[in-house]
């Protein structure tokens, strides 16, 4: 059967789904993603290793037959248009349901598919290893805070366990407007509303024309993929929302010129002035495997907030003097990634050699290990 010809109403949906027993074969091998390509078996990520399982290798048919059965017509649809689609997937084992966030594609031609477990319970901050100031993070009025990172950095977790902490500790309602939905939150002292693009609403922009009628103190709105995701984020931290959202990135000060990138030259003046005016705090991250038994992966933090040096920074595009100022705001809770690797290195949750493979600047982190502290640059 051809990619093309493959239409919801070609399968049977009272019967249950092959691929359901590759998903529950995860879940119980307690891998964090599966791969699936043709020419080759099943692979499974497990404490960051890919390991292939002992099964036949699938074929370009049988890859067609195993994953498109997942998808409704819309997302049949999409994948025919875009050459792949997004989309949640619910597996129930040993009575639980499980979540999957599903990215069918296509590469060579041929069909493939990753799909990231989402874990069933949304970790706390102290589970995750996640520094102090996380906490204060979650307590702005209004303003933006986005998690840079690339993919498969953790940015999701990190920000689902900031607004579970909101859930249970604040009187907020919260709005989230995902693509697809992953983790289900359970409504404590929140209130939470929870669309997904195409189940709930037709796009995003239609989802955010509808938000300002919803009354939400707090938003997630997802991924920042172009300006007009951007702008419309941003206008709704202007407009008296706390606005969460995720980009990709890599690093906190690296995160701003990510942003200016997006629009036009004779725009950024203005999207500078945005940006200082409205960001509360960018938060960068990695995740890294460790060497210890208490966690497999720690998140290595680099944190930016803005206070009045950054805001100024930002405004006169001084981006290279971000860094610097992190450094200068170490009491007020900044810190670049070296310092999430030298605790974590302190703890002895991490190798040497994994620290330097990731840090930024090596010579620097060399040197702390060493005693000798780094004083931040001047400045002007």
């Amino acid at each position: 059967m051809k990619i093309h010809e493959w239409t919801t109403s070609t399968f049977d949906s009272s019967k249950e789904l092959e691929i359901d027993k590759i998903y529950r074969a995860a879940i119980d091998h307690n891998c964090s993603d599966i791969h699936l390509q043709v020419g080759r078996p099943p692979i499974f990520r497990m404490r960051g290793e890919l390991t292939p399982l002992k099964m036949a290798p699938i074929t370009e048919e049988g890859m067609v037959k195993l994953t498109f059965p997942m998808m409704d017509q819309r997302n049949v649809d999409i994948f025919h248009a875009e050459g792949g689609a997004d989309f949640a997937k619910v597996v129930e084992h040993k009575g639980e349901p499980w979540r999957f966030r599903v990215n069918l594609f296509t590469q060579l031609g041929k069909v493939g598919m990753v799909a990231r477990k989402i874990e069933r319970n949304i970790p706390p901050f102290g589970k995750l290893q996640l520094p102090p100031i996380m906490e204060e993070l979650c307590k702005y009025d209004q303003g933006m805070v986005l998690l840079a990172g690339v993919t498969g950095s953790g940015k999701s977790t990190t920000i689902a366990s900031m607004l579970d902490w909101i859930n249970h500790n604040m009187n907020k309602h919260i709005l989230t407007i995902e693509d697809p939905i992953e983790f289900i939150y359970t409504p404590d002292q929140c209130l939470i509303n929870q669309r997904e693009l195409g189940q709930d609403v037709v796009d995003f922009h239609v989802a955010m024309k509808h938000a300002v009628r919803e009354d939400p103190d707090i938003m997630l709105v997802g991924e920042m993929r172009d300006k007009d995701t951007f702008e419309t984020a941003i206008h709704a931290a202007e407009t008296g929302h706390l606005v969460f959202g995720t980009i990709h990135a890599s690093s906190a000060p690296g995160t701003i010129p990510r942003i200016i990138d997006l629009f036009p030259a004779d725009h950024h003046a203005a999207i500078r002035a945005a940006i200082a005016m409205n960001m509360n705090a960018i938060v960068g991250q990695k995740l890294l495997k460790t060497i210890t038994d208490v966690a497999p992966r720690v998140p290595i933090i680099e944190i930016l907030k803005f206070n009045t040096m950054v805001q100024k920074l930002v405004r006169e595009d001084q981006d290279n003097k971000l860094y610097a100022a992190i450094r200068i705001g170490a009491e007020d809770g900044m810190q670049l990634f070296n310092d999430s690797l030298y605790f974590f290195l302190q703890k002895e949750y991490i190798s040497r050699a994994a620290a330097f493979e990731v840090s930024p600047n090596v010579e620097e982190l060399k040197m702390r290990l060493k005693g000798i502290e780094v004083k931040a640059a001047a400045i002007l």
